[in-house]
């Protein structure tokens, strides 16, 4: 304000100014008085002011105009004229009203007296006090006006009037115009606290009713004495106005002029003032009544004393200001009433949220869909509940609760619930993680029989689970690292590490040595803790080790669990490579006794079938086993080529039922006896039988199938018996397959002797194919279908490729019939023989005549025929043994007698006769005169025997021959 007069007032800095309006924003919302009050309390201070009034505008009282709602700093003498001015008078807070913006006036003009009432100036005001009045704005015009009594001569400038507009703009939007409320809550809320049980108070009840023409105010004096209130002998509205409590004003002006605005109905509810000092509530409504003009001409009503009400929400309003959990309640329009203490460190301070809507708060904006939930609520009048997280990262429970005339929220932290569930759930899901991983783990192990097997399923179980890249399982022998299987390391790092000098500082070394684990998280911390392994680690792609102890049944091993980045092992993954590893100690235990028991399954196996095929002039062989089972399940399949006499050749193949030790140790005892029943020379079908009485002293429940066919290469024919196995293939040299439809004997163990005999003509170069069921059935494949797959098989392969070794027939076959190179269920064995015939040249045959004489042909015979074959080398023992075997048929069995000489690998001599009784070498004594023939013919003969057949008996000697 500029200087008058001598008196000199300096206005404030700007920031004193800026500091004023700082501190009327920090202002908590204490109702609409408390902050006219406010804003009246920081002008006076900062003009100097001898005090101040605002003024809202009311209609109906004679005219329109303004009513006094608050002052500040000046006495009620003065203030009693300013409560209500009409606009008419065109003082200064009218003016700024009508016309808005701001006003100084040198001197204050007082309202005129109303009759009876004289106004003049109270004596401390100075008749040359000025008067400045600013318009409180509004979205459709003024809202009240703010007047200041300046001192004398102090005329304010235009910032001393910008700074008078923005306390103004402050002050009007901090206008609620709203009901007072008890502790800032609804009588409303009592409803939902009540319950059904509690009993509403009694309401005493009066009329009233005002004329706005004349101004006449008549209430019921009964109801106000009832309540305490004092009431003067014809009070009228001025008198009744200046009952109402202060604070309460400009709402109870706001909701008059409204009522008279719309020409509707009025109801609030206020505070006014007792004889006792004290204030009653009372709830007033009303109706407007209008002229023939339709203006507003009489307002009638009713008043209730709701005091009770209010005493009793007071102590609720207490509770809820000060309970733990937010709480905050809106009215019929959405507007936030009330804030407790809780929810004002989650929304902001009342000040700031008070009269927003609730959606439009902004540090409740976040939560989707509210204003959708809140309408949904009221609609349906239902509470809802739900958990929102908040910016902060916290969580809260939001309860909404309709209420009549609007609705309560309720807040909940429940960030430590919410902590804690999601540490138990994260808990139950690593729980369930480490389950399945175990679960997972142990049912892969149970099928791993090898230790490569282990290493496989760990491997595959393990390593995705905690993110690595590696895994090693190794044992330390003699102070170097041993390799038992490894996934994830190159064939250099593998050979670098394998037979690797450890010393006696190392992670393996000191894990197996202290049995518990050891865990490095980088290459720099491997480096520190063991820097005699810095080459190897340098040249690693790996970064991080968890080595762990294996340790069962007194075998020691480590394992290894390696990242391909540094890495931070937490106390659930060491927990669960822990268990891992005491998974596998077991599962590596288990697979090397395994290991051990195969080992010694296949050495049986071996010893048990032949070494290797002999290589005979008669036929060149071929075979494949394929066992079904892994480790010690052995089968009891058997092949076998057996060299008879004459250059015959037997050919066997067999299946025993079942799989193990028993089933192969019965397939031993049957290979053997067959060889030992071909050296006697049996035919096909009386060694089946002698078999059949094998298997039969083994138990009802052992069954054999077998096949034992003889190949003569003087007769090219083929004589098998068959006892429930599959028939063999004939693949004849045009590359026909044949297999002979005639249907087996059943199986040894179940047959009754005596067995069929087939006889088949081979031409040179057939092949013949024996086999077992292995080999042409299985689960998706019957054995018809097979048969049919394997000749088409044997048939393709020989006119693709007809000069194929039978060690390429094989395996062409078996890839064919078996392309996992494992039968499914049963063993299987493949044996393929090709015949040759014995040239005729190389055989010659006479007969002999049953007398003395026969000798001596006999040995003319053998000098004539190996004179021939240019064998006179082996004459003389030729004769010697045709001789000594003509004589004994001569002096021991009978005719008719036959003498047959085979060339070949060696030279065969057979004298055969129609007895069939056996002939003995005899140890003959030094006077016998007989009885030396048979030690005479074995020592000339490199080999010698019997032979029996339908006919009679042979007796044949063989003689190497030079050369061959």
């Amino acid at each position: 304000m500029s200087a008058r007069q001598g008196r000199e007032w300096e206005a404030p800095p700007e920031d004193g100014r800026a500091g004023r309006l700082r501190m009327l924003a920090a202002f908590e919302d204490e109702g609409d008085a408390a902050a006219l009050l406010a804003a009246l309390h920081h002008l006076t201070a900062e003009f100097g002011a001898l005090g101040g009034m605002a003024h809202l505008p009311v209609a109906g009282i004679g005219q329109a105009g303004l009513r006094l709602v608050a002052s500040s700093g000046l006495p009620g003498a003065f203030t009693r004229a300013w409560d209500v001015i009409p606009y008419s008078g065109r003082l200064a807070p009218a003016r700024v009203v009508l016309d808005g913006g701001t006003l100084w006036l040198p001197a204050v003009e007082y309202p005129r007296a109303e009759p009876g009432r004289p106004v003049a100036a109270p004596p401390f005001v100075a008749p040359s006090a000025g008067i400045a009045a600013v318009a409180l704005p509004g979205p459709d015009g003024p809202r009240g006006a703010l007047s200041l009594i300046t001192p004398p001569l102090a005329e304010p400038d235009a910032a001393d009037l910008a700074f008078l507009a923005e306390v103004a703009a402050w002050a009007a939007g901090r206008l609620r115009l709203s009901a007072p409320r008890t502790g800032g809550l609804s009588p409303a809320l009592l409803s939902p606290l009540e319950g059904p049980a509690r009993e509403r108070p009694r309401l005493r009840v009066g009329t009233w009713s005002w004329d706005m023409g004349t101004g006449d105010f008549v209430i019921d004096e009964r109801f106000l004495a009832g309540l305490g209130i004092h009431w003067p002998p014809g009070g009228g509205m001025r008198e009744w106005a200046t009952l109402v409590h202060p604070e309460d004003r400009p709402y109870s002006v706001h909701v008059l002029v409204e009522a008279i605005r719309t020409r509707g109905s009025l109801d609030a509810e206020y505070r006014v003032a007792t004889a006792d000092g004290g204030y009653a509530w009372l709830r007033v409504r009303g109706r407007v009544v209008v002229d023939e003009h339709g203006e507003p001409a009489h307002l009638e009503g009713t008043a209730y004393d709701t005091t009770e009400a209010h005493a009793a929400l007071e102590p609720v309003g207490r509770a809820l200001r000060h309970m733990t959990d937010g709480f905050l309640s809106v009215d019929s329009d959405w507007r936030t009433e009330f804030v407790n203490v809780a929810a004002e460190k989650l929304l902001g301070s009342s000040a700031s949220v008070s009269g927003t809507l609730l959606w439009d708060l902004p540090a409740i904006r976040h939560v989707p869909r509210l204003e959708q939930l809140c309408r949904e609520v009221v609609r349906t009048g239902t509470p809802l509940d739900f958990d929102v997280r908040w910016p902060d990262d916290r969580w809260y429970h939001l309860r909404l609760v309709p209420v009549p005339g609007g609705l309560t929220l309720y807040s909940t932290d429940i960030t430590e619930r919410r902590l804690r569930e999601i540490e138990r759930a994260e808990a139950e899901r690593l729980a369930a993680d480490r389950a399945e991983l175990i679960g997972g783990l142990t049912a892969a192990l149970a099928e791993a029989l090898t230790p490569r097997d282990v290493v496989s399923a760990v491997a595959a179980c393990v390593l995705p689970h905690v993110g690595a890249v590696g895994l090693l399982v190794g044992t330390v022998v003699d102070g170097r690292l041993m390799v038992v299987g490894a996934v994830g390391y190159s064939e250099a790092m593998l050979a670098a590490l394998d037979g690797r000098s450890v010393g006696t500082v190392h992670p393996t070394v000191e894990v197996m040595r202290h049995h518990t684990a050891r865990f490095i998280e980088s290459g720099e911390e491997f480096l520190d803790a063991y820097p005699e392994t810095g080459g190897l680690v340098r040249t690693s792609d790996k970064q991080a080790w968890a080595f762990l102890p294996l340790t069962a049944s007194g075998r020691e091993g480590v394992l290894v669990v390696s990242f391909d980045r540094p890495h931070v092992f937490a106390k659930e993954q060491r927990t669960v490579l822990g268990e891992v590893s005491g998974l596998i100690s077991q599962a590596l235990d288990r697979a090397s006794l395994y290991e051990e028991a195969a080992a010694r399954a296949r050495e049986l196996q071996r010893a048990l079938l032949p070494r290797g095929l002999p290589a005979l002039p008669a036929v060149t062989a071929a075979a494949r086993y394929l066992p079904a089972g892994r480790g010690a399940e052995v089968g009891g399949d058997w092949y076998d080529v057996i060299r008879l006499s004459a250059d015959r050749v037997a050919l066997v193949v067999g299946d025993v039922m079942g799989r193990g030790m028993a089933e192969a140790a019965t397939m031993g005892r049957l290979r053997t006896a067959v060889r030992t029943l071909s050296e006697l020379e049996l035919p096909p079908a009386e060694i089946l039988g002698r078999l059949n009485d094998i298997v039969a002293d083994l138990g009802d429940d052992s069954f054999v199938t077998c096949l034992y066919g003889v190949y003569d290469p003087v007769t090219h024919e083929l004589r098998y018996a068959n006892a429930g196995h599959p028939p063999p293939a004939v693949v004849r040299p045009d590359h026909t397959v044949d297999l002979p439809a005639r249907l087996p004997d059943p199986p040894l163990g179940s047959a009754v002797p005596p067995f069929d005999t087939v006889t088949l003509s081979l031409p040179e170069g057939s092949l013949l194919v024996l086999y077992t069921d292995g080999l042409v059935e299985s689960a998706e494949r019957d054995i018809d279908s097979g048969l049919l797959r394997l000749a088409d098989t044997l048939r393709t392969e020989l006119r693709c490729r007809p000069a194929e070794s039978l060690d390429a027939l094989c395996d062409a076959v078996i890839a064919d019939l078996v392309p996992t190179g494992r039968p499914v269920g049963d063993d299987a064995v493949l044996l393929v023989a090709r015949v040759h015939h014995l040239p005729p040249g190389d055989v010659v045959s006479w007969v002999l005549p049953d007398d003395p004489r026969a000798a001596g042909e006999a040995r003319a015979h053998v000098r004539a025929q190996l004179a021939a074959w240019e064998l006179d080398e082996l004459s003389t023992a030729t004769e010697l043994i045709v001789s000594e075997l003509v004589g004994n048929v001569i002096r021991h069995a009978k005719g008719p007698i036959g003498l047959r000489l085979l060339r070949s690998r060696t030279l065969i001599c057979e004298v055969s006769d129609a007895s069939l009784t056996t002939p003995h070498i005899r140890h003959s004594s030094a006077t016998d005169e007989g009885g030396r023939g048979l030690q005479l013919v074995a020592a000339v003969a490199g080999q010698w025997g019997v032979r029996y057949d339908e006919h009679g008996k042979s007796i044949w000697t063989e003689q190497p021959i030079t050369g061959h």
